[in-house]
């Protein structure tokens, strides 16, 4: 009862002229966090005075960043094991309301869909040619050429709903669905570029990292070899570097997805979002788990 009589008489001094008050109870309802969100949106609702709406914008942005920032160090320091939720950290980012278990349920129509096709026997290529024509035919999945940098790309309940993305957010919801049915698709972070491999561990000697064939989401999941990489990274004037051909880990996925969100939003020019999207780099710069 003391939190409410104190949140909504701190909500009330929002309008006050005075910087060094206003900076007090600012100070104050962070402190709170999310406790303060509903009294605030409340009052903004409620208000037609602009200088008092823009502050309520900017404490609710900074308790929902700050969320974002402990999700994200939470997932890291958990092992983050599991990359598509990783992604939707990132993606409360833009979309902190986001019903993020509509999103799930996107994804699990579609392997859905993938799981009805599958057969005991079908061959590695033939288990990715049904998940090629069920995402990329059925669904109508594909990259997004025409606006490539636009950061709503990286960001993957619009990936979803606009059936569009860069290689990264596409890789990554093609990765989920095809390690839900057990088949072994990984992200490889090759050089401005993102590809799959398809592992098959028990081949680890004969060939390189177990990596069968290579696949590229962002191109209706087209099938290549490593000989494609390594023309690929000749092209680049680049050494062929082992990393660029094995599978690499959720961190270092995350990691590229925050990268292009820095440039999407360094093309617009919008200098808060990066400096806050660098934030969120350096939770996951430390060395690897």
């Amino acid at each position: 009862m003391e939190n409410i009589k104190e949140i909504t008489a701190l909500v009330k001094l929002l309008d006050d002229p005075d910087q060094e008050i206003y900076q007090h109870v600012e100070g104050r309802l962070l402190e709170y966090g999310n406790e303060v969100i509903d009294y605030l949106e409340n009052a903004w609702e409620h208000s037609l005075d602009s200088l008092l709406q823009q502050r309520i914008e900017n404490i609710v942005h900074k308790i929902q960043f700050s969320n974002v920032k402990e999700d994200l160090n939470l997932w890291y320091q958990s092992g983050a094991f599991d990359l598509l939720q990783g992604a939707l950290v990132i993606n409360r980012y833009q979309y902190p309301d986001l019903d993020e278990a509509k999103v799930i349920l996107q994804i699990e129509e579609i392997k859905r869909e993938i799981w009805l096709g599958l057969q005991y026997e079908m061959s590695s290529i033939e288990k990715i040619k049904l998940i090629n024509h069920i995402f990329y035919n059925i669904y109508g999945f594909s990259g997004n050429t025409k606006n490539h940098h636009d950061p709503q790309n990286s960001y993957i309940n619009q990936v979803l709903e606009s059936k569009k993305g860069n290689q990264i957010s596409l890789a990554i919801i093609y990765s989920t669905l095809a390690q839900k049915l057990d088949i072994p698709v990984y992200g490889v972070n090759l050089p401005q570029h993102f590809i799959l491999g398809y592992i098959d561990e028990s081949k680890r000697e004969e060939q390189e990292f177990g990596v069968l064939f290579y696949i590229n989401a962002f191109n209706k999941g087209a099938i290549f070899g490593k000989h494609d990489v390594d023309q690929f990274l000749r092209q680049l004037n680049l050494d062929p570097l082992p990393g660029f051909y094995a599978p690499c880990s959720n961190v270092e996925i995350i990691r590229r997805v925050i990268r292009n969100l820095i440039s999407a939003y360094e093309n617009l020019g919008s200098k808060e979002k990066v400096e806050e999207l660098k934030e969120l780099q350096e939770i996951l710069a430390n060395t690897e788990l």
